[in-house]
């Protein structure tokens, strides 16, 4: 029961009641392109000091920002944007959140009431065009309802497995005056175990020979690693992290056997073949993650651990099947009765050993030479602190990335499982707005950096600084890979220009720097660390050296 002391009745505009909400929700920014059909909001916002508007140069990159400060906070990221245009723009973040289970709320002006069903100026019905890649999308028509839709907007995008909501405010709603009632968004529910979901827990990993965990963004959303890790060594159970999850785990930590993401060598992949009883906690087992769902077979039991009833069995039947809060689970799952056989202890040790042999880094060249990828990935390791949060685009230079660097803290690492590009930029600038006492490092390939490079100017304009790598080798790298795997010598649409990505840079306030080396690498990062500007490195890379393991002409070689 709700105490009446907690509920506030006030007489506001439709746009001061939104504005009011987000203080409610305890939210401190706002990322936004600007637009007229929102503007009470924007208003509203100016005279409430609590909540920072911070506005960028394209929606794509203000949903970017705020899917990356989301993933940073746990809380839900907020952005706006006008009508269908700007709707259409951010739509590439609204899928983001909704592939990465990441909470936003998304705010969309929206035609005047008068005005519907005219074909009016910008008018596309909201609901309808974000109902697939969204958890809820909801209309205000009634001003004195906003408390309550705006309430439940923050409640769903939080609950279960978490995702984007999508508010549509039409203008007229915002600039009309009502009495609205305010109560308090009700905490998120954290489901747990039963008694008899525990003992079918224990009594299969009493059995198991060759037991694996599969940890995904469940673990992460529900502030689970230490769980995690406590359980995960109270039972010497090995751990695999799902794509682009690898920060779940310590990966120097003696029971980290991997992550199953794209381009994982085979020995680490061969670890979850081998496995018995694979126990999957917070991860819907992706195509990416099951390597297009092949890596499972009928001889392994399934234990799925899920907050959200509809991933589990939605394309893996499990042996158990227990909707629950990561932390709830693993919490639990610490306190049962289970002793692990020397025979499983002893495959442990030999998948740690397959995975350090598989992810350590050759010695690289010298440091005179032309930049090398892996020297990149040993230069990060060696000269940024173990607190540095990665973001990332997709593209191939980030297979060097998840191969070979090894996070040891939680929260460190934030990429898109959408794949999708121009992601790393802006998605860093939200991290940084969220953690502003940490470095922040975004990797970018040529093709994804200059999709939403202009956000850089935005990091000038509030003072954020990133730091921006840019791997240039002046192609789409990732297709071109498959171009010559599939097609080999019909080089078509994947050759890109020459760019001054550094000259790009100061153009609009940061630094920049050319490397080529991987001196000059080691010296421009001890430099960016310690700037008050966000800095972009652009790294001049050999085109020939088009993947982890193989290079065009090898490519071409292989398909003779």
């Amino acid at each position: 029961m709700i105490n009446n002391q907690c509920i506030k009745v006030e007489k506001l505009s439709g746009g001061q009641g939104v504005v009011a909400c987000l203080k409610q929700e305890g939210v401190s920014k706002v990322f936004c392109v600007p637009g007229e059909s929102y503007l009470p909001v924007m208003d509203a916002i100016y005279d409430e000091p609590s909540i920072e508007l911070i506005s960028c140069r394209h929606e794509g990159g203000a949903s970017f920002m705020a899917e990356g400060y989301a993933k940073s906070t746990g809380e839900p990221g907020v952005v706006m944007a006008t009508r269908a245009v700007g709707g259409a723009n951010l739509a590439i973040g609204v899928h983001t959140a909704y592939q990465d289970s990441t909470p936003m709320v998304v705010f969309l002006g929206q035609v005047h009431t008068a005005f519907r069903g005219r074909e009016g100026f910008q008018e596309v019905e909201l609901d309808q065009f974000f109902g697939h890649i969204s958890k809820w999308t909801v209309e205000i028509k009634d001003t004195e309802r906003v408390p309550e839709l705006v309430s439940r907007a923050f409640k769903v995008a939080k609950s279960g497995r978490p995702g984007p909501v999508v508010v549509s405010l039409p203008e007229d709603m915002l600039r009309a005056v009502a009495e609205m009632t305010f109560i308090p968004t009700p905490e998120r529910p954290k489901p747990a175990p039963s008694v008899s979901e525990i003992e079918q827990v224990r009594s299969l990993l009493n059995q198991a020979k060759k037991p694996i965990i599969i940890a995904g963004g469940g673990v992460v959303r529900a502030n689970a690693e230490k769980e995690l890790a406590a359980f995960a060594q109270s039972f010497g159970i090995p751990v695999m992290a799902s794509f682009r999850r690898h920060d779940v785990f310590p990966n120097d930590h003696d029971l980290y056997v991997g992550h199953l993401g794209l381009g994982t060598p085979l020995p680490i992949l061969e670890t979850a073949k081998q496995a018995d009883v694979i126990l999957t906690v917070g991860s819907r087992l992706s195509e990416i993650t099951s390597q297009d769902y092949s890596l499972f077979n009928n001889n392994q039991k399934l234990i799925h651990i899920d907050v959200n009833e509809d991933i589990i069995g939605k394309v893996f039947i499990p042996a158990v099947g227990i909707l629950s809060d990561a932390k709830e689970a693993l919490s639990a799952f610490s306190k049962m009765d289970v002793t692990i056989g020397a025979e499983a202890a002893k495959w442990a040790y030999e998948r740690r050993g397959l995975f350090e042999k598989h992810s350590e880094l050759k010695p690289a060249a010298q440091t005179g030479e032309a930049i090398s990828y892996q020297q990149t990935i040993q230069l990060l390791q060696s000269e940024l602190p173990q607190e540095t949060i990665f973001t990332n685009d997709a593209g191939n230079f980030a297979t060097w990335f998840h191969n070979y660097f090894v996070f040891t803290k939680e929260k460190t690492y934030i990429g898109p499982t959408s794949g999708a590009m121009g992601y790393g930029i802006p998605a860093a600038i939200g991290a940084k707005a969220a953690n502003p006492a940490s470095p922040v490092v975004s990797l970018s390939g040529d093709g994804g950096a200059m999709m939403t490079i202009q956000e850089l100017e935005t990091a000038v304009r509030y003072e954020l600084p990133v730091i921006c790598i840019v791997y240039n080798n002046q192609m789409y790298g990732t297709i071109r890979m498959h171009q010559e795997i599939h097609y080999p010598e019909k080089v078509v649409g994947t050759d890109l220009g020459k760019v001054n990505f550094a000259l790009l840079a100061h153009s609009m306030g940061a630094s920049g720097e050319l490397i080529e080396t991987a001196d000059q690498f080691k010296q421009a990062l001890q430099k960016a660390l310690n700037s008050k500007l966000p800095t972009l490195l652009e790294l001049r890379m050999n085109p020939e050296q088009i993947s982890v393991s193989k290079t065009i002409a090898e490519l071409r070689q292989s398909n003779k």
